[in-house]
């Protein structure tokens, strides 16, 4: 993927989020709650605008389950530019400024001068969901897709990677609080309950979906004429 500009977009987020220094949603440690942040991009000048979402909800069934989103809107301006050694100048939301190196990987970089503005959009979810089930099996698999611009296009780039676990309960222990989870590799590991009142709701053989799911968007607009 566009590896250089992956590597802006981590540096720029260690500054524009100095009040949350990991993007990784973790659901076990968060109350639920819904936290909704206003979406607002000036054009011309780099932003970053961070929203997460955390909700506990009850699917079809009465098994517990809890979901976590975080979303990153990012966008920096072009500074400067070299087309032929491929140098970009990036100047982020803090007024940090990143020098990169793009690769071969990222098209039609000739399109790009400086004033352009490069807009992130980076998405993570976190889902668990226990689900009755007979003779389950843990398991695990993995999709990842991506997409780039087309040849005379501005650049852009767009990438999907979704993991999902099964895992199965082994045991459930009303009096400590803890449940023992059986995982790919045939490992028992025991946890602690977050919720004492979601143990009563699941039961022995049932199975534990986890999904976690990492997505970004990466396009290039023009600078707005004044």
């Amino acid at each position: 993927m566009y590896k250089a500009t992956i590597i802006f977009l981590t540096v720029l987020l260690a500054s524009a989020c100095s009040e949350n220094k990991t993007t990784s949603v973790e659901p076990a440690v968060v109350e639920p709650s819904v936290v909704a942040t206003s979406v607002e991009t000036v054009a011309a000048e780099p932003v970053a605008i961070v929203e997460t979402i955390v909700a506990e909800t009850t699917p079809e069934s009465d098994k517990p389950a809890i979901s976590a989103t975080q979303v990153v809107l990012l966008t920096a301006i072009v500074e400067a530019i070299n087309h032929e050694t491929r140098e970009v100048s990036l100047r982020g939301p803090e007024g940090n400024t990143v020098d990169i190196v793009a690769s071969e990987d990222v098209r039609n970089l000739d399109q790009v001068s400086v004033g352009d503005s490069l807009n992130v959009e980076y998405v993570q979810s976190v889902s668990i969901e226990v689900v009755a089930a007979v003779d389950a099996e843990a398991g695990l698999a993995v999709i990842a897709t991506e997409a780039l611009s087309d040849e005379g296009e501005m650049p852009g780039v767009a990438a999907l990677e979704a993991i999902v676990i099964n895992a199965v309960v082994e045991e459930i222990n009303l009096e400590e609080n803890t449940f023992k989870l059986r995982g790919t590799d045939g490992v028992v590991t025991e946890f602690t309950a977050r919720d004492p009142e979601n143990l009563k709701k699941a039961a022995v053989g049932d199975l534990v979906v986890i999904t976690m799911t990492k997505a970004i968007a990466i396009t290039v607009e023009h600078k707005t004429e004044e």
